[in-house]
């Protein structure tokens, strides 16, 4: 490719890189953990160096598109290109302005200089972001537009599916980024493909592709008549048209991936969790300064509090759990859609524990999840992991309370283990995660920590990853910098 990347690649990365660099349009549907958010990047840097675009869009949902400014371009885009990148914000602060206005204007623009923009996706459900978007490809018609996490446009009747594909008529150069394209049925593809392009599966309409594809028989009701769809049909077919434009790689099939894999999803905080959470900060400080935190117990039940809030609810002191507007679960469940085979769900608490149970059974069938905590009857934890260990086994999620579950069992059934909250304890962490890492594990594991910026979260996540047991670390001077 006469291409020098600035991180190595692995083999399956380079191969799919010389197969899509200079389509106009592909799909990379690589399971989670196997790194096609690099692909993407050396991508568009290769067709910078070749001159052929000196713009990039990247809409990424909420929880990702922070990864791509913070993490995955500055990681993998070599340092030789020079770029500019201007994260999208809603409020037009006078910093973004400017940023906007060196990006977008040609005639602001700097010479040889490669523009990024990364919006999130959920922009383009509102007439500002939809604007900025066609405006900024418009404007720069040597371009490149790349969709993370597809499966957000799924939904061919949403406002946000409708503006993606209209924005994607100005770019040259289209990507679709997903580890599982399907989520529920076939027809999840026609809206992510029709943004490549009408000639990517060769429908003029979303009619036309359904009957082609699915079974549909007419049904009535009464005086009223409906069509049913009651399977799908020529799925070899359409595996074969989606050959010509994608790539489908799965962790299984990457020998040469190491064998702990680490991800970050970010989870913003709502309005009502940031709310709670500064009057959380401000009492804990003030307990600290009157002397009311004066013990290792006390402290960490501070940060437990915080933690909690982060994750949806808060439980004082003999009172009932309140419930707390967040976007945690939802999260979970987008993650859970990308992911492949079975996975571990870890929770610090048994309300999240349930909660999370009863939305994967919701989405995934009712034997899709079991719970593993205190309160699980001992004669039936063993039948729970012989069923998750059983590749056969409908049971698909063990979502289990780390210090029950975190130690002593064997669960590499699993590759992919989410933590929903982490624990400050450094044990229960290594522990939990060597349930799916440990003998007889033959595949890479990858773990996905569910983080809100800016908080307590980031910062026992930090001192994990650092091998810190922070029950050690917060008394004396270290107290203000856990609870500030």
């Amino acid at each position: 490719m006469n291409y020098t990347p600035k991180t190595t690649f692995y083999d399956h990365q380079r191969t799919t890189l010389e197969q899509c660099a200079m389509e106009k349009y592909w799909g990379l549907f690589l399971e989670m953990g196997v790194g096609k958010s690099k692909i993407a990047i050396d991508n568009f840097a290769l067709l910078s160096e070749k001159n052929l675009i000196d713009t990039v869009l990247v809409l990424a949902p909420k929880g990702v598109y922070d990864n791509w400014v913070q993490k995955e371009i500055p990681a993998h885009l070599p340092d030789r290109i020079k770029h500019k990148i201007a994260r999208w914000q809603p409020n037009l602060t006078e910093k973004f302005k400017e940023e906007m206005r060196q990006i977008v204007f040609r005639k602001n623009r700097e010479a040889g200089t490669l523009h990024i923009l990364v919006m999130n996706i959920e922009a383009l459900s509102t007439t500002k972001g939809t604007a900025t978007a066609t405006k900024y490809l418009k404007e720069n018609p040597k371009n490149m537009m790349i969709v993370d996490e597809s499966t957000t446009i799924k939904n061919r009747k949403s406002i946000r599916s409708k503006n993606v594909v209209k924005v994607g008529k100005e770019a040259i150069y289209k990507r679709i980024l997903t580890g599982s394209p399907v989520t529920k049925s076939p027809l999840d593809l026609y809206a992510q493909c029709e943004f490549l392009g009408l000639s990517a599966l060769g429908f003029k309409s979303f009619f036309s592709y359904r009957n082609r594809y699915a079974v549909i028989q007419q049904r009535y009701m009464g005086a009223r008549s409906f069509q049913e769809i009651t399977g799908y049909q020529r799925l070899d077919e359409l595996n074969e048209k989606l050959n010509g434009f994608t790539t489908r790689i799965l962790k299984s099939e990457c020998l040469d991936l190491p064998d702990k894999v680490y991800l970050k999803r970010e989870v913003p905080l709502t309005t009502e969790q940031k709310s709670l959470y500064v009057q959380m900060k401000k009492l804990a400080l003030s307990q600290l300064e009157d002397g009311s935190l004066a013990t290792t117990a006390s402290v960490l039940t501070q940060i437990m509090r915080l933690q909690q809030i982060c994750c949806g609810f808060l439980q004082p002191d003999d009172e009932p759990i309140q419930e707390i507007k967040n976007n945690r679960l939802n999260e979970l469940l987008s993650v859970a859609d990308e992911v492949q085979g079975k996975v571990i769900i870890w929770s610090s608490w048994t309300h999240d524990i349930r909660l999370i149970a009863e939305a994967l059974r919701r989405r995934f069938g009712n034997k899709a999840a079991a719970t593993y905590y205190g309160g699980t009857p001992q004669d039936e934890r063993q039948d729970i992991v012989k069923d998750f260990q059983d590749p056969d086994s409908e049971l698909r999620f063990f979502v289990g309370q780390p210090r029950t579950g975190g130690f002593g069992l064997t669960l590499t059934a699993a590759t992919t283990v989410i933590y929903y909250s982490n624990s400050y304890d450094l044990e229960i962490r290594l522990q939990s995660e060597d349930r799916a890492h440990r003998i007889s594990q033959t595949k890479t594991v990858t773990y996905v920590d569910l983080v809100s910026p800016d908080t307590i979260d980031e910062k026992i996540l930090k001192a994990l990853r650092a091998k810190i047991d922070i029950a050690g670390q917060v008394l004396g001077e270290d107290i203000k910098q856990w609870l500030i």
